[in-house]
């Protein structure tokens, strides 16, 4: 899977996103455990005090203990795990999507750390940090021989505490040395444009944020294409990995009228939950084209799972992740939290996302450059793909197939080579002409 790897200071974004629900420690008892479960227990007792006292180093008896919990978990399927306290707080940091840093988004080039981006009005930008920028040294530190996760660690730190940074800059004949004071720093979880009569809205990911930043967007679009020459937007969740349940219901309820947005069944027939979407929709009926391809799951597919089985928006790209799991956060204490898969998720129509994916409306594949893959040491003939039935352990979904999920999620730089963008746009511009747009609603549909 083609990833660039993008950090937000002082919050590391890293890898797929569970689709998330928080309760409180004790959600549920379960059936008390038999003699035979206990004996196994005191098994475990013995292997632990023998490792303790006979390993050839002595152990740390903290990292044991998290690693068998982990490796329970992980056996289970790939999204349960253990998070110490450290992880559980960068865990709500994440969803937040706010916490104290710089406010740049980065990279890693040739063994340094590459500035993508600032964002507007934060310390980094304040202080002159500039796209394109090379980080060589952090306090002091030389940044070669770090990893990108390991030097993201190094920036963070307490708000009103500085960082210094010395930076080589193109066209710079002596590296700049910064020093920046870390202010709280608002996550972007939206992205939006204005395409001459087209809004274009980008969801990066599913946190605290989301939501309000959509509404924003949708508000700033209107206020800049009068409504009758406005064709109508592009919901782009493409490589958005997903996050909170709670925003992925209500990102779909702002484009929705009424009906069932998605449910979630667990073991019990009793923990059945149905998520309906409340009347209003934020775009006033205007045409919906959403975009998905391999790196959209989990809240992503909660989405475009939603518009697409209403009728109301034409899914556009290739087929999504897969990922129909929502795993329960479980608060431990001060000893960290416990992320369970408690149960699976359902569209509106009932079909599980798990081990399938949402299979967009229209298919348009966006080819790996051949520099790309000449890159990654793959034949001219071949691309690299990877969804939620190739992940081992994965639970295995009622109406998994044998192509299983997911898709290549590549997306090109340039909004001129997107092929899966441009397609969009000429749906809703009238230049593209296709039997799924606008979905057809039928009468069965109108009614609920």
């Amino acid at each position: 899977m083609i990833r660039k790897l993008s950090i937000l200071f002082a919050g590391a974004l890293l890898g797929a996103t569970a689709m998330t629900a928080f309760v409180g420690p004790h959600a549920g008892v379960a059936n008390a455990a038999g003699s035979d479960t206990y004996r196994q227990l005191a098994i475990f007792g013995d292997v632990f005090e023998r490792v303790r006292a006979q390993y050839v180093d002595v152990p740390d008896d903290q990292k044991l203990i998290e690693t068998a919990i982990n490796g329970m978990l992980t056996s289970l399927d790939p999204h349960s795990s253990y998070m110490n306290a450290k992880e559980t707080a960068d865990m709500r940091t994440e969803t937040r999507g706010e916490f104290g840093g710089l406010g740049i988004e980065v990279t890693m080039e040739n063994e340094l750390v590459k500035v993508i981006s600032p964002f507007d009005g934060t310390p980094a930008d304040k202080a002159g940090v500039l796209a394109g920028d090379l980080i060589g040294e952090i306090n002091g530190e030389q940044v070669r021989g770090l990893s990108l996760a390991e030097a993201v660690e190094k920036m963070k730190g307490e708000i009103g505490t500085s960082v210094d940074l010395t930076i080589i800059r193109e066209g710079a004949a002596q590296p700049v040395r910064l020093t920046i004071e870390r202010a709280e720093i608002k996550v972007p979880s939206v992205r939006h444009t204005v395409e001459n009569d087209v809004g274009y809205i980008k969801l990066l990911r599913f946190n605290e944020q989301t939501t309000s930043g959509m509404e924003e967007a949708i508000a700033d679009i209107k206020s800049k294409i009068p409504a009758d020459k406005l064709k109508g937007y592009v919901l782009d969740l493409r490589r958005n990995p997903g996050g909170l349940l709670d925003e992925a219901v209500s990102v779909s309820d702002a484009f929705l009228q009424n009906g069932e947005i998605v449910s979630t069944r667990g073991r019990n027939a009793e923990e059945t939950r149905r998520y309906n979407a409340r009347s209003g929709d934020d775009i006033d009926g205007k045409p919906l084209v959403v975009l998905v391809n391999g790196g959209s799951a989990s809240a992503s597919e909660i989405v475009a799972g939603a518009l697409q089985d209403q009728k109301r928006g034409t899914i556009v790209g290739s087929r999504s992740f897969g990922k129909g799991s929502v795993q329960t956060i479980i608060p431990l204490g001060a000893n960290g939290a416990l992320r369970l898969t408690t149960a699976l998720y359902y569209t509106p129509s009932g079909s599980s996302i798990q081990g399938r994916g949402i299979r967009p409306d229209i298919e348009v594949e966006q080819p790996l450059p051949e520099e790309i893959k000449a890159q990654m040491g793959l034949k001219a003939d071949e691309d690299l793909k990877m969804g939620e039935a190739s992940l081992r352990g994965h639970i295995k979904g009622a109406e998994e197939n044998e192509d299983g999920s997911g898709s290549l999620d590549y997306v090109p730089p340039e909004a001129k080579d997107d092929l899966q963008l441009q397609y969009a746009y000429d749906l809703l511009r009238g230049v593209k002409t296709n039997a799924a747009f606008p979905p057809k609603q039928d009468t069965a549909s109108a009614a609920n």
